[in-house]
């Protein structure tokens, strides 16, 4: 196991793919098993840091995604830690198939970390927008899936990879977000962090979205709605337990994911509930469309994936749990 230090300060606003690269150079002075592989994108995925630092264990593999996921696979398979880096829309369209066979199937201990995942990317746009990405890893066997909420979680969630034996998502941002968890907050795979307390409805988002549920929470609770926040940080194996807690406290759930609707973190929490526990439910996240060009808080708004779009579904949410129950 690859001990992870006892506090990494990050404060304010930062960008979760700077605390990766800090993390991974970290990783890099623990354990020399771990080696980096990146598509052409060494500084946009901020593993500049691990390539000055170990350069015998980096390797630039060019625009060849595909290459690269199967180099992983087979660096893996020789007993290598190998952390496969790129832009999340590359790493499950243009590498699906080695993704699916090379490191699903054979469940190699690749890591495969990405940044500019959901809509904040800013003027690249519809083909750079990654909406599709926890859905897709999702259906792979085997592969855990981590959405860190913000640089102090995207920096113990890649030492948590490290850590797993087996394939690995990671799903990072491009924008610097807010910091909302505490340096010695515990990071542990596949068990949900409790934000905030509730009683009248139940909050589940991942990254991002956290720290805007919990802007809507403030809201709320100024109407005299009390809502609860939880962060959900590992899609998959999802924290079944925390999901059912909520419903069987609260009576109603929102989820809120900077991602389609169809298959992350809504679907995910649904067929929880369907199965165990049926409540009413609402879920924030991008409609069946694609993206587009613009500023982040332009396309959230456009998208409908602010704290204002969380607090009015926990408003018709609250109003169908009380029809029900009234």
């Amino acid at each position: 196991m690859i001990q992870q230090r006892s506090i990494q300060m990050y404060s304010g606003k930062k960008a979760m793919r700077e605390a990766f690269g800090d993390a991974l150079e970290e990783l890099g002075k623990r354990n020399e098993k771990v080696v980096v592989l990146t598509a052409d994108l060494t500084d946009a995925i901020k593993v500049t840091k691990f390539k000055n630092s170990f350069p015998d264990r980096f390797f630039q593999m060019g625009i060849k995604e595909s290459d690269m996921i199967g180099t992983a696979a087979g660096m893996a398979v020789d007993g290598l830690i190998p952390f496969a880096t790129t832009f999340a829309v590359f790493a499950t369209s243009l590498a699906n198939q080695p993704v699916r066979v090379s490191v699903g199937y054979n469940r190699a201990n690749v890591k495969i970390a990405t940044s500019h995942g959901g809509v904040c990317v800013g003027a690249d746009g519809a083909t750079h927008q990654s909406f599709e990405d926890v859905a897709l890893m999702r259906l792979v066997p085997g592969m855990t899936v981590f959405v860190p909420c913000d640089a102090n979680e995207a920096y113990k969630a890649t030492f948590a990879a490290a850590d797993i034996d087996g394939p690995v998502y990671l799903r990072l941002g491009r924008v610097p977000t807010q910091v909302v968890t505490a340096p010695e907050t515990e990071f542990i795979p596949g068990k949900a962090v409790v934000m905030r307390e509730g009683r009248d409805c139940a909050v589940i988002a991942m990254g991002a979205m956290v720290s805007a549920a919990m802007e809507a929470a403030a809201v709320l609770e100024s109407e005299g709605v009390r809502i609860g926040v939880i962060n959900m940080h590992t899609i998959k194996p999802l924290d079944r337990e925390a999901v059912l807690d909520a419903a069987s406290r609260c009576g109603c759930i929102v989820t809120a994911e900077e991602h389609t609707v169809i298959g992350g973190l809504g679907s995910a929490c649904a067929e929880v509930l369907a199965l165990e526990s049926p409540v009413p439910m609402r879920m924030v996240g991008v409609q069946d469309t694609f993206g587009e060009s613009g500023e982040p808080e332009e396309i959230m708004k456009k998208y409908h994936l602010t704290s204002a779009d969380i607090a009015e579904n926990v408003r018709l949410v609250l109003a169908k749990k009380n029809r029900r129950d009234g």
